[in-house]
């Protein structure tokens, strides 16, 4: 994603080592099972901003060692995933499994599934659901549209905007018209309203 029509090398701002604006990408974290938007990180395609997504997973879900489970994750061929997660969830407790899409003259012509951590059966390995989110993402945020006029100027704009829709999808949005992602989670009893998130119930 861009967020700056400028080219990148002149987008750097006055004392801010040019990290405001440029370049960007989104890294996403969404539940499987109820579609809950866990966490996202706005930034450069590094291990670093792989980084910031990651280890808010832990503080949004009972601590492993508390609920004696195992903490499974599926991505694309992205190995910033192989070498943080380890770092916030121990091995032993890792379920991890890579997607690879093979592609030939920018089209799909095959798709290769690895196993990077414990033992995740290979059917569960699809990164469907996330790609189906990423354009959710694109159809509900103006500013993620391609060649739009309301891209992003700054990373904490797109940031800003990130948060308000994590909250409005994960309490107030029914999927089927029925349960939020937060009900399903058994986060919330209730479909919340923009009250509740300004006046903090």
């Amino acid at each position: 994603m861009d967020i700056s029509k400028k080219k990148q090398k002149k987008v750097k701002r006055e004392g801010d080592g040019g990290d405001t604006a440029g370049d960007a990408w989104i890294y996403g974290c969404i539940k499987r099972q109820t579609y809950f938007f866990v966490a996202f990180a706005v930034g450069k395609w590094t291990q670093e901003t792989c980084r910031w997504m990651i280890e808010q997973i832990p503080r949004r879900f009972i601590p492993l060692s508390e609920a004696g489970e195992k903490a499974t994750f599926y991505s694309d061929g992205n190995d910033d995933y192989t070498y943080v997660l380890p770092r916030f969830f121990p091995v032993e407790k890792l379920e991890y499994g890579q997607l690879v899409k093979i592609r030939e003259n920018g089209r799909v012509v095959g798709k290769e599934k690895m196993v990077i951590y414990g033992n995740p059966e290979p059917s569960d390995i699809e990164t469907t659901d996330i790609e189906n989110f990423g354009g959710i993402l694109r159809e509900r945020l103006g500013r993620l549209v391609r060649k739009t006029k309301c891209h992003s100027k700054l990373k904490a704009r797109l940031g800003n905007a990130l948060e308000l829709f994590q909250f409005h999808w994960n309490f107030m949005d029914p999927l089927g018209g029925k349960s939020t992602p937060a009900m399903l989670e058994g986060l919330s009893e209730d479909l919340l309203s923009w009250h509740h998130f300004f006046y903090f119930f």
